[in-house]
């Protein structure tokens, strides 16, 4: 089979509710791996039948919306000096914050809504948008057409991944996901340099310390 006893396990004893709370604490900003967990239920629903992929879509958007929320009135709360201070102990450093500042000053609302597909962006981008004073409602339309764009995406094109799965022999499903894994660690490798590229433009766009928005007009939408 395409699973491991362990994550089998997992999603058919808590099932969409650990689906919905990954994905919330990714939304918030804690670094786990909410894309991944979407993409295994999505799999696991259409190799095995034992979660409904309606119900995961439905759990992950949920999860995604709300977490998000969250993580935006954080970011619009605490500001820009306390994410500074303890935003380490999350992963979001002073150059991930730079480049939220410059991205949301160059694009405002598109990052919330392209976001969910890019890992960098996904973790941080509803923390970053509370913290640059994004509007409260461009921020939830943005905020809700992309987790659903999102969840449907991956968990629709992960669910038939799952389908095709039982139809390979030993082999072709031993090289599918050899090649699935190939291009998890090429994507991890070309995020490592979109994100240097990425920083070394914040920094000419924004040079010096960080500007606290929140004494400064709201970004544009």
């Amino acid at each position: 089979m395409f699973f491991s006893v362990a994550p089998s396990h997992l999603l058919s004893v808590y099932g969409y509710w650990a689906i919905a709370a990954i994905v919330g604490l990714e939304g918030i900003g804690i670094p786990i791996p909410g894309e991944t967990t979407l993409i295994l239920a999505a799999v696991y629903a259409g190799s095995t039948h034992h979660l409904d992929i309606r119900l995961v879509i439905v759990a992950a958007a949920a999860g995604s919306i709300v977490g998000s929320i969250i993580g935006f009135w954080i970011g619009r709360e605490i500001g820009y000096p306390l994410l500074l201070r303890y935003g380490h102990y999350v992963g979001l450093t002073e150059s991930k914050i730079k480049i939220g500042q410059y991205l949301f000053r160059s694009h405002g609302g598109k990052i919330v809504f392209f976001g969910r597909f890019v890992p960098l962006l996904r973790t941080i981008a509803a923390l970053l948008a509370g913290a640059n004073r994004m509007p409260w409602l461009p921020f939830l339309l943005f905020n809700t057409a992309g987790s659903v764009l999102w969840t449907c995406v991956y968990g629709l094109g992960a669910y038939y991944l799952g389908e095709e799965t039982n139809r390979l022999e030993a082999p072709l499903e031993i090289g599918l996901t050899v090649m699935v894994l190939v291009v998890i660690f090429g994507g991890a490798i070309l995020l490592r340099r979109s994100e240097a590229q990425l920083a070394a433009a914040a920094e000419r766009a924004l040079p010096g310390p960080l500007q606290d928005p929140h004494r400064a007009q709201s970004i544009d939408c």
